[in-house]
């Protein structure tokens, strides 16, 4: 998964503005630019976007675990060098650590998502490389859990959007009722011709005119 959506999403979920971003970087000794900061929000299909190296979302990851669980004695965060990556195991990893997430916190907040898994698949994420159960995590598992974060701690969003999306559906359907009350009126304007049509080629009216659902039929 690319790292500027892992930034862009985090900070949402966790509503982090530029102020507390740049102060995270700080807490692990780095200085963010706000213009560098902007380049790496930004979409790839945007003007001014930049790639958000492997470094800076681990300084950031390392940076909110301090925030949120403190400094360690003796454990200063390691800082990736310019050809080492950092894997989405290593993303779910520390985002759970700065969570202070338990097992059964990241599979509800997977659920949240709509995404299930189970404990022994969750546990394999976060297996040494070398073990024999390791298994590496798709962008699908860290896309839903930043995605069950936001409906976490952020429900007013969801509920924002459905209410966008309920609005512009209804919106939507006012229109076949026009059309339909439209139709209908035509429907009922339709018999009248018929009806002139009807007056104007009609023979002398015969006794049982009377019951035409017309009703009496005039005489010429």
């Amino acid at each position: 998964m690319i790292h500027n959506d892992v930034l862009r999403r985090l900070r949402y979920a966790l509503a982090i503005n530029d102020t507390a971003a740049i102060s995270i970087f700080k807490l692990v000794n780095y200085d963010m630019e706000i213009d560098y900061l902007h380049a790496v929000m930004k979409r790839e299909d945007e003007a001014g976007y930049l790639p958000c190296r492997d470094k800076i979302i681990a300084l950031f990851l390392d940076g909110l675990i301090i925030k949120n669980r403190g400094r360690q004695e003796g454990q200063a965060p390691k800082e990736l060098g310019p050809k080492e990556r950092l894997s989405n195991n290593e993303v779910l990893r520390k985002i759970r650590i700065a969570m202070s997430y338990k097992d059964e916190d990241m599979i509800e907040v997977l659920q949240l998502a709509g995404f299930r898994i189970s404990k022994s698949e969750l546990s394999a994420l976060f297996r040494k490389p070398d073990h024999r159960n390791y298994k590496p995590a798709g962008d699908q598992v860290v896309r839903n859990l930043l995605q069950g974060m936001v409906k976490k701690y952020r429900p007013e969003s969801t509920r924002q959007t459905s209410n966008k999306s309920s609005k512009s559906s209804n919106a939507i359907g006012t229109k076949p009722s026009a059309l339909n009350k439209s139709d209908s009126r035509q429907k009922e304007e339709k018999p009248k011709m018929t009806r002139k049509n009807t007056n104007a080629k009609a023979s002398p009216a015969k006794k049982d005119d009377a019951g035409s659902v017309w009703g009496k039929l005039s005489k010429k």
